[in-house]
């Protein structure tokens, strides 16, 4: 097992794939495959933000649990730190787990009601080292003033915290092993919108002051636009585009993210009702349209989309996009 490099890329994916069987009947025979990530490659830097992008059913979620090896890609690579730890066991990943945590969702299901806050933010590190009743507090104290939370809360159970206050308890769990990269799902999701900004500019000034860097995961234009570095777009298990946050937002090339931000509201009640948005249904993962899985939905779509399947290829600009049109 060669030993990460530190020149390499924090995370990065190679071609990875993610086929699930779908069953059903009373026999429970095996219906069709789904093919929830399709293809996927990407990487990210120390530091550096990438979000993934796109509506529900895209694969984004599913696309952060492979990242973690939360679930075992069907195929491709996974890279932490320039090791591939795809085919490592249980045992060899340890090291690794350090390396990459996640902040979930739903900041309450995601934490154990019944440990109070110190235990849930010192449990990860008591995994790989025991800790004194000192060590303990004192290290539990220090991660809830990092996030925000005062240390006389370390005795507080789930329950006793706000929303907001609770998934500053997540970034506290995530942040307690020192990790490189926190792969993040939907973190701001579930909270208010004065909370959501909160939330988002914690995780700002945690980037800014210890370099860590994130893989965001979020349905929300804005939510990316404020934090995202990168921004990669996936449609039905694919990435469609990837670019810069500015390029994407000013200038998108592939019609499924110009149709994402023509959908995206618009704070000025002057300009409502006069952009379009996008139509259809996405289509069934489990029998996806032939050529491009985009082309039922796209103004622009001609004969060789719907027979052909577009390659994620460097455009003009330096960007990714998977459109025979560009």
């Amino acid at each position: 097992m060669s030993q990460p490099s530190s020149a390499a890329p924090v995370l990065q994916a190679r071609h990875v794939s993610k086929i699930f069987a779908v069953s059903g009947g009373l026999l429970h025979r095996t219906k069709g495959m789904l093919r929830a990530v399709d293809d996927v490659s990407f990487a990210i830097g120390p530091g550096e933000t990438l979000c993934i992008v796109g509506e529900s059913g895209c694969g984004k979620s599913t696309l952060g649990r492979l990242a973690l090896r939360l679930i075992e890609p069907s195929g491709g690579q996974i890279l932490i730190e320039g090791c591939d730890v795809t085919a490592l066991s249980a045992e060899q990943m340890r090291p690794f787990r350090r390396r990459v945590q996640m902040v979930f969702q739903d900041p309450y299901a995601s934490l154990n009601p019944r440990l109070s806050a110190q235990e849930i933010v010192t449990e990860p590190i008591e995994n790989y080292q025991p800790l004194s009743p000192g060590d303990r507090r004192e290290r539990a104290a220090d991660l809830l003033t990092r996030v925000g939370l005062r240390p006389d809360m370390l005795n507080r159970r789930p329950f006793e915290f706000s929303g907001g206050q609770r998934q500053r308890l997540g970034i506290a769990r995530a942040l307690s092993l020192h990790p490189a990269l926190i792969v993040a799902d939907e973190p701001v999701s579930a909270l208010d919108v004065s909370v959501q900004a909160q939330v988002l500019n914690l995780m700002l000034d945690l980037q800014e002051s210890i370099g860590i860097a994130y893989l965001f995961i979020s349905h929300d234009l804005g939510v990316v636009e404020h934090i995202g570095q990168r921004i990669a777009v996936m449609y039905l298990g694919r990435i469609v585009e990837l670019a810069d946050r500015d390029a994407l937002f000013s200038q998108p090339q592939h019609p499924y993210t110009e149709a994402l931000l023509q959908a995206a509201p618009v704070p000025d009640p002057r300009v409502r009702g006069t952009r379009p948005i996008l139509e259809g249904e996405l289509p069934s993962p489990i029998a996806p349209p032939p050529g491009c899985t985009f082309h039922p939905r796209c103004p622009y779509a001609i004969a060789r989309c719907r027979t052909e399947v577009p390659a994620l290829r460097q455009i003009a600009d330096g960007r990714l996009a998977a459109c025979h049109l560009r």
